[in-house]
């Protein structure tokens, strides 16, 4: 069987403390390509990535559905046979741990699944490595999933592996915070097969520009909560 072309994608914002650790961690061999995609970083970000071997994108425009569009766009670009077959999504902050990608690639590998979210719920959470209205907010927006659309999800996490085809038909439009969600519940709604599986969670390198700010919570929780009634 012809071994599937594995590409991975990861949007950074002022990331250059962690960036190196992530690209390091990336299992040899198992992957074609990372694309960083530096989302108006102010820092060392882009020369970090850029000497670990990443592949090192620009896109000013502010927001994680922006910088994620931005990388899938330059794979489109790619001649049909040089496009991948498989896509994974990491953040940069080295919360996720690279080394378990094996774990959300192998079922489509083995045609179960097009869709495989790392589910922190389910795996090996740090403690404080999310905060409660994180928790809550995965709670209460996978529950509005299983509502609408019965498809069970436990997690919303950035850690996730999808067929590259897939996520092409997909459209995916959302700039900012309901990226995650708007592709769980496209999924859903295009009757995808969909899994999860356990990974491990740790405490990012420095701060959170969303969970760890009130005002960013508060702006993530209600573009979660709309995308999804948007999508209905």
């Amino acid at each position: 069987m012809k071994k599937p072309v594995i590409d991975v994608i990861i949007p950074a914002h002022n990331e250059e403390r962690s960036i190196g650790l992530v690209l390091s961690a990336i299992p040899e061999g198992l992957v074609r390509e990372v694309v960083v995609c530096n989302n108006a970083s102010t820092d060392r970000t882009v020369q970090v990535a850029k000497a670990a071997g990443a592949t090192v994108l620009n896109e000013p425009r502010m927001g994680y559905g922006s910088a994620c569009q931005t990388a899938i766009n330059y794979l489109k670009q790619k001649p049909a046979d040089q496009q991948p077959d498989i896509v994974v999504f990491m953040d940069a902050d080295y919360s996720d741990h690279p080394e378990e990608m094996h774990r959300l690639v192998q079922p489509i590998i083995d045609d179960k699944a097009d869709l495989v979210i790392g589910s922190r719920v389910l795996g090996s959470l740090e403690r404080g490595s999310m905060m409660p209205q994180q928790i809550f907010g995965n709670w209460l927006a996978t529950n509005l999933i299983r509502f609408f659309y019965n498809y069970q999800f436990t997690d919303l996490g950035p850690f996730r592996a999808i067929r590259f085809p897939r996520l092409v038909q997909m459209n995916m439009e959302d700039p900012d915070f309901g990226w995650t969600v708007e592709m769980q519940v496209k999924a859903a709604k295009e009757k995808l097969k969909c899994t999860e599986v356990p990974v491990s969670y740790r405490r990012r390198v420095g701060t959170s520009k969303v969970s760890g700010t009130l005002r960013g919570s508060m702006m993530a929780g209600h573009k979660i909560l709309w995308t999804i009634f948007k999508l209905l």
